[in-house]
């Protein structure tokens, strides 16, 4: 278990530093505007792939079951993940998906961003988190390892997601602000007490996660 936590951990912190603002100016100081066209994919795909050594000790540690939801609500809880899995994806479409993956910038400028407020996004501020924590967990079938995993990963977008909250008020600042002030972050329907005083991300037109 601890080289899993390990390897969770390094994965974090390695996906956020070069996720910052700060690494994306000095890659952008040492190698020049043109490479940035290539940033956001590079970026995808070392994220992705860099993710496979941790699928591959979840899998390969030693292992026990932790719980397993009897019939028939796991059926159930498969329909919600499946039900998830269908709203990711609709959430997803609602952005610039050629932008979110990177294609877009190899052959056109890139444009400032501009909030996404309609559909999924006037009701929560991140549907894309809402929806894969709700497949994570709604599995019926959880082991020591894999809720590891589940743990660690809602941990690590619950805490990036202040991080991306400076980057978003820094990016559109005011309307951003007025925004979180309104639209709650992962659950729709908070107050909106609630929702202005809760840690936030976002996105933008492209799609890119804030």
């Amino acid at each position: 278990m601890f080289w899993l936590i390990f390897a969770i951990a390094i994965w974090g912190v390695v996906h956020s530093i070069t996720a910052s603002l700060g690494f994306k100016t000095l890659l952008c100081r040492a190698l020049g505007d043109g490479f940035m066209r290539f940033y956001r994919l590079l970026y995808n795909t070392f994220s992705v792939l860099s993710f496979a050594p941790i699928l591959y000790l979840m899998f390969a540690l030693p292992d026990r079951d932790l719980y397993r939801v009897p019939s028939p609500w796991n059926y159930a809880m498969l329909a919600g993940q499946g039900l998830s899995a269908i709203l990711l994806l609709a959430a997803f479409l609602q952005t610039d998906t050629l932008s979110f993956i990177g294609l877009r910038q190899l052959f056109e400028e890139e444009k400032p961003g501009k909030l996404v407020k309609t559909g999924f996004y006037r009701v929560m501020r991140h549907p894309l988190y809402t929806f894969g924590l709700l497949i994570l967990w709604l599995s019926p079938s959880v082991s020591v390892n894999s809720f590891v995993v589940y743990v660690s990963l809602t941990v690590y977008i619950l805490a990036g997601a202040y991080f991306e909250e400076r980057k978003l008020l820094h990016e559109f600042g005011r309307e951003y602000a007025e925004y979180k002030s309104v639209t709650p972050m992962l659950i729709p329907g908070l107050s909106k007490s609630r929702a202005s005083g809760e840690v936030s991300a976002g996105t933008n037109k492209d799609g890119h996660p804030l």
